[in-house]
């Protein structure tokens, strides 16, 4: 089975299929996709963390077909026995299809009691094969040996047989398959609005009256759509040529050359299997097939647009103040050491009365000086902006002091929460949040995994979408973004820490127990101590937590322990210690890497070894950069077409980009307005999230509250 396996996967992803086999070996052995990505190049062939990735999915996928194959074999073996044909079995066995798999089970399915069930009951089903046979006697007389009690006329006994057909009909894999190809080539999405919900639906209105090929119809739109109807405000059908999929029918159930009272039978047998049995059946088929696969799309936007988020560049380690701004309840202000840790809080009113905002500038200033204060951090939300011109008027231009715009999104939801009330018990939920605002200015990704990433704001449709395959998803990107960066197993917090490869809940929160107790770790090596924590959780863990200022140099670095005697055979050729090796890149060209290949390292892992002595421990994230918006700009009824303003990608689509000008209507930036010089399928292709671009006004709704942008000359 595992040779099927690896050739159905590779035939999926195009992936050759001993890097299949090798992947799907190691996902066997509980390896991790981050693990296996960066320290078994040489078993994949140097898959990336995507590729990994997909082979994990689509192994998900198999296995839970071949389930499936094993229950339906069983259920027919055990209620149709004298069914299960070697033909039969041979078809179940080999198919890889899940419709048409269960095409093959829709005879034998269980069912509740239908038309046809009914009218087998009444003795019929020989009548109904008569009439498939096609023979030349009229049917009607046929039908009179069939009267009795419940059966009281020949178009009664009739009536009955073409409801046999008819779910005959609508049960016969190779009329469905049939049907499937003209629904996929032909078939038209269609939605209208239902009258009684006309004005609750008016953000709808451009699908009041609407139709589409349902194969060119984009996830985004179908998703609206859905959504739409879910709130009883469209009426939606999938609809195909009815002669056309009733002559497909007729072609395959009726015999060529043959014109008679039974064929007059099956005809109007096809035509109720169609409308009654086959068009419901195969709409919900399509529009579930095309939900996902709209589903995926948003989920894959959605999930990078996280991850964007995750790795923005970090300030780092500098004593930040942070405000959480507002304007009837005045600002929260919170003082954060270096490490994020709490110092002290106020509440200040900038947007008040010139007293008060006196009052508020001295604050602002005694606090700056007092802890020594190198950069502010202001929540985006509602008078974010008017804090940032108080804050900016308040210091002097040679404070040197950077003021930070920063995206709040989720921060109400982690200050509620059962983490915020752990590390906080005594603040104020509003307090909590302003330090979330600041600790995400220094540590994006460390006080963002503490959120539910569904709730940082960063997507469309994420309630509409399968809400199991979206958490796996963004599960696996914050993982894949810790694991990137790499974790300070002495500093992170419990929630940090599960994410790590090989660590998980349970493991984390017993990291940071054993650090209470026994103080920081001194190796990786002692990571063994921790319950919980074998040999394979530590191989899975280790190459990506770090520990500065360990005795091992190596232990600061993503060089996995496994390759610790590699690196310390380098320099014992080259006469010299392993702290030599590091950052020393003249030292390093010396080395000849082939020297060094054995049958587990090969010249991938050491020439990620290479890379990492170059520079350990390398923050891929970059420096956050300060960022203001136009100082003229406050409101929608400020702006003006053709005007030009700096502003910020908040979130990206697949139909383009909303963007933050500094007022609280967020501008759209069409996909066709990103770009003069190149034809762009996607906007993630040339935008970033939190990247800071300059943008032209283009059109303003101030009704509708809608801003259309370009980034064109």
């Amino acid at each position: 089975m595992s040779d099927i396996l690896t050739d159905q996967i590779s035939n999926s992803l195009s992936i050759n299929k001993k890097q299949v086999a090798a992947t799907i070996k190691l996902l066997n052995e509980g390896a991790t996709i981050p693990f296996i990505s960066r320290y078994r190049k040489e078993a994949t062939g140097s898959l990336d963390e995507l590729q990994v990735g997909d082979i994990s999915s689509e192994l998900k996928r198999f296995n839970e077909i071949i389930k499936r194959k094993e229950y339906i074999l069983r259920s027919i073996s055990e209620n149709h026995k004298d069914k299960l044909t070697p033909d039969l079995e041979s078809r179940i066995t080999n198919c890889w299809d899940l419709n048409k798999l269960e095409d093959l089970y829709l005879p034998f399915k269980p069912k509740r009691k239908t038309r046809a069930s009914a009218a087998r009951e009444k003795g019929l089903e020989p009548l109904a094969q008569f009439v498939l046979s096609q023979g030349s006697m009229d049917v009607y007389i046929e039908a009179e040996k069939f009267l009795n009690e419940e059966v009281q006329s020949a178009e009664d006994a009739l009536s009955g047989a073409r409801d046999i057909i008819a779910e005959q009909i609508s049960e016969d894999a190779v009329a469905r398959n049939a049907l499937r190809s003209l629904y996929k080539q032909t078939s038209v999405l269609t939605s209208k609005v239902n009258p009684k919900k006309k004005d609750d639906g008016r953000k709808y209105q451009d699908y009041f009256e609407y139709s589409e090929e349902l194969r060119r119809c984009p996830g985004h739109r179908l998703l609206a759509i859905l959504r739409a109807e879910k709130e009883d405000i469209l009426r939606i059908a999938v609809d195909v040529d009815n002669d056309l999929a009733e002559g497909i029918l007729k072609k395959q159930f009726i015999k060529k050359d043959v014109s008679n009272s039974s064929t007059e039978q099956i005809s109007l047998a096809i035509e109720d299997s169609f409308k009654r049995l086959l068009t419901p059946s195969l709409e919900n088929e399509f529009l579930k097939a095309y939900k996902e696969k709209a589903d995926k799309e948003a989920i894959s936007v959605f999930t990078e647009n996280v991850r964007q988020l995750l790795l923005a560049a970090p300030l780092g380690q500098k004593v930040t103040m942070a405000i959480d701004p507002g304007f009837r309840t005045g600002c929260k202000l919170v003082c954060l050491d270096e490490q994020g840790s709490f110092l002290y809080n106020a509440t200040i009113f900038p947007n008040q009365s010139q007293n008060q905002q006196k009052e508020a500038a001295e604050t602002v200033k005694k606090l700056v000086e007092k802890f020594n204060v190198k950069a502010i951090a202001i929540g985006n939300g509602t008078a974010g902006r008017e804090t940032q011109n108080f804050i900016k008027d308040t210091l002097s231009e040679s404070s040197g002091i950077d003021v930070f715009m920063v995206n709040e999104a989720g921060a109400s939801i982690y200050s509620a929460s059962e983490a915020a009330r752990e590390e906080f018990p005594d603040l104020d939920l509003t307090v909590r949040g302003a330090i979330s605002i600041g600790r995400r200015l220094m540590d994006p990704l460390a006080e963002l995994v503490k959120i539910d990433a569904k709730s940082i704001g960063v997507g469309q449709y994420q309630h509409d979408v399968d809400q199991h395959q979206l958490k796996e998803s963004l599960d696996q990107t914050v993982s894949s973004a810790v694991n990137l960066v790499g974790v300070n197993l002495n500093t992170s917090s419990q929630h940090l820490l599960q994410y790590v490869s090989g660590i998980g809940p349970k493991i984390a929160k017993a990291i940071t127990s054993y650090r209470k107790d026994k103080g920081p770790f001194r190796s990786r090596e002692e990571l063994l101590n921790v319950s919980g924590v074998g040999s394979k959780a530590f191989e899975q863990a280790a190459g990506f937590l770090r520990i500065p200022g360990a005795e091992n140099p190596l232990d600061n670095s993503a060089v996995h322990p496994e390759s610790y005697p590699v690196v310390i055979e380098m320099a014992k050729d080259l006469s010299r210690p392993v702290n030599d090796l590091i950052v020393a890149e003249k030292l390093l060209a010396e080395i000849d890497i082939k020297k060094y290949v054995t049958e587990k390292t090969g010249l991938p892992t050491l020439q990620d070894i290479i890379n990492e002595l170059k520079k350990p421990g390398l923050d891929p994230r970059g420096e956050a950069a300060a960022f203001s918006f136009s100082k003229d700009i406050n409101e929608i009824k400020d702006l003006k077409v053709d005007m030009r303003l700096p502003g910020i990608i908040t979130n990206i689509t697949k139909f383009g980009a909303f963007v933050d000008i500094g007022i609280k209507e967020n501008g759209l930036l069409h996909i066709s307005q990103i770009s003069s010089t190149k034809f762009i399928k996607d906007p993630a292709e040339v935008l970033k999230l939190d990247q800071k671009v300059t943008v032209r006004v283009i059109s303003i709704d101030e009704e509708r509250k809608r801003i259309q942008l370009s980034m064109k000359e």
